[in-house]
């Protein structure tokens, strides 16, 4: 008897690479289910002439995982391979750079700009108050702050790698930053048209309100064509501020983990750098050359499909990586304070975009 005829340990003799390759698949398998579902659901919503929730493709990718990680399991063969997931992320995050561009907000106005920094802090401000008292882990905490603030499932995608956030993290984020999503393409026009709102103020609240790129378009377009184009509008006003914000935060997150041998660190500049997740710093290139006209209409399409497979992957290996036990050991609290936090945000910018059109017609 020895190792070397043992047939459990010859797999171990074979390439490094080749020990991903299976995970790789899995995780590939389960994305393209992800994308497949939720281009079905469209697909069949259109051909009935029915509005169905927008459910994004990255949930699905948690979902279709989870259901392979608390059923069968994932077997030690496929695990070298779904851990890969975290470089995926990284790839997703730098290739998202390109869907943001800095030029758009200019065209908002002064005053719709005022209410998207005011949106911004109040979000950030409600969700981290609700998040404290309710006692919920704190980086869960800046998750729901960050996707809440921005542009939801993506920017809690780019602070998760940056904070260094656990996948159970992320995942109670996304679900309860997505409860309102859902319910916002048929609840939004019905409160716009009830207060009367002009096509540009509607537009602006959608923007400032709904925290998916998808669900702000959908709900804009729903009350009017211009609507839709104002909600989108907002809503890039928002993402733009992706970069900041998540940086800040990586900022923060970097000095609370400093806890040295020695004492205080002597050069706190190179520290952070050194913890400083570099590839945000891609992100805010590929933003830059997007925005600089760099890349043609076609080749943003192609980057930003690059980007959503990626982030297929992503996820996928996110709800690989999830023990559903695990997660019931938090309860209720994270949904709950995703629910509460977003019908505050909801309202408060309607009546901050109330307020505004009144004294500056929109």
């Amino acid at each position: 008897m020895t190792l070397a005829t043992d047939p459990v340990t010859a797999p171990r003799h074979l390439p490094a690479w080749m020990h991903i390759v299976p995970g790789m698949i899995l995780l590939a398998v389960i994305g393209f289910a992800a994308k497949v579902t939720e281009q079905s659901i469209a697909s069949y919503g259109r051909v009935h002439h029915v509005t169905l929730p927008n459910i994004e493709y990255v949930l699905w990718a948690i979902v279709f995982g989870l259901v392979v990680s608390n059923t069968v399991g994932v077997p030690e063969l496929f695990r070298k391979g779904v851990e890969t997931y975290e470089f995926w992320l990284k790839v997703g995050i730098v290739l998202l750079g390109v869907r943001f561009l800095l030029g758009d907000v200019v065209k908002l106005g002064g005053v719709s700009l005022v209410c998207v920094a005011l949106e911004l802090a109040v979000a950030i401000a409600i969700m981290t108050a609700l998040g404290r008292a309710f006692k919920l882990p704190p980086k869960l905490i800046s998750l729901l702050a960050i996707g809440s603030s921005i542009c939801g499932v993506s920017a809690i995608i780019a602070a998760k790698g940056a904070i260094d956030a656990d996948d159970e993290d992320a995942s109670y984020a996304i679900a309860a930053i997505l409860a309102l999503g859902a319910v916002s393409l048929f609840v939004f026009p019905v409160i716009g048209r009830a207060f009367g709102m002009s096509d540009q103020a509607y537009g602006l609240w959608v923007g400032l309100a709904v925290d998916n790129t998808a669900e702000a378009t959908a709900a804009g377009a729903l009350y009017s064509d211009a609507a839709g184009k104002f909600a989108v509008l907002a809503k890039t006003a928002r993402n733009a501020t992706i970069g900041f914000v998540v940086l800040g935060y990586a900022l923060y997150w970097a000095r609370r983990r400093q806890r040295p041998q020695s004492g205080e660190i002597r050069n706190k500049a190179a520290f952070l750098w050194q913890k400083f997740p570099k590839f945000v710093l891609g992100f805010v290139v590929i933003s830059a050359l997007a925005t600089a006209g760099v890349f043609n209409p076609p080749q943003v399409q192609d980057v930003a499909n690059l980007s959503r497979w990626a982030f297929l992957l992503t996820f996928a290996g996110v709800g690989l990586r999830t023990n559903v036990s695990e997660l019931a050991k938090q309860g209720w609290r994270p949904l709950i304070v995703g629910i509460v936090g977003e019908c505050a945000i909801a309202a408060v910018t309607l009546a901050m975009v109330l307020v505004a059109a009144r004294a500056f017609p929109m």
